[in-house]
């Protein structure tokens, strides 16, 4: 479909609605272009406060008003002839839901859960200072389970070693669960790119899955 890809717009991520416009899940922009091209969603763009729907034709119209003036609003995909603009929302048209599946356990996933804060000390820190922690060892039977991984911080880390936290004296400062939805929407809420998003994810929506 795209002759020509930009990195960045393809990393971003989608917000799916429901045909009543209900949040139920987000979806790479992969997955929306393609929806979109295949005529079963819309896009719902919010523009000067209010929220207006595009089909794939009229959004590929749009975008190329919105490349023009302006283009650090939007990330972009190119295609043979011209850009287009990733949507922030797509709304489906025939069908209420996408398959449920399951929050996906991967290092992504526990560190959004864990909002990269050491689970020892409290203090907050970069993905790439962070490691991931065994609370009960590997070494004494310890499993790669939601339960049983959390992040913590290289200093946390060594001085625990390959110890539970009652034999090291340390305290875990929330108990390690799985995810009730993905965790992944909490970081995007906090990109000034998702601020669209937030409408749909109050009050009652919180309580539908988000994958």
């Amino acid at each position: 479909m795209f002759a020509s890809e930009v990195k960045s717009g393809l990393d971003c991520s989608v917000l799916v609605l429901n045909k009543h416009y209900m949040a139920i899940r987000i979806v790479g922009a992969r997955r929306a272009f393609s929806l979109l091209f295949r005529d079963l969603a819309e896009v719902v763009s919010l523009e000067q406060g209010r929220y207006s729907n595009y089909d794939f034709q009229s959004w590929c119209e749009v975008s190329r008003f919105k490349r023009d003036f302006e283009p650090d609003g939007h990330d972009w995909i190119s295609t043979v002839n011209f850009y287009i603009a990733v949507p922030r929302i797509i709304r489906l048209l025939f069908y209420d839901r996408l398959p449920r599946t399951d929050v996906k356990f991967n290092r992504r996933n526990i560190f959004a859960r864990d909002k990269n804060r050491c689970q020892y000390c409290g203090k907050r820190y970069r993905t790439s200072e962070l490691s991931l922690d065994h609370i009960i060892p590997r070494s004494l039977g310890g499993k790669a389970a939601w339960g049983n991984i959390v992040c913590a911080c290289p200093e946390c880390n060594i001085r625990k070693g390959g110890r539970t936290p009652k034999e090291a004296g340390m305290t875990l400062i929330q108990k390690p669960v799985k995810p009730a939805h993905n965790p992944i929407v909490h970081i995007h809420l906090g990109e000034q790119r998702y601020h669209s998003w937030q409408q749909f994810l109050d009050h009652a929506y919180w309580s539908v899955e988000l994958k």
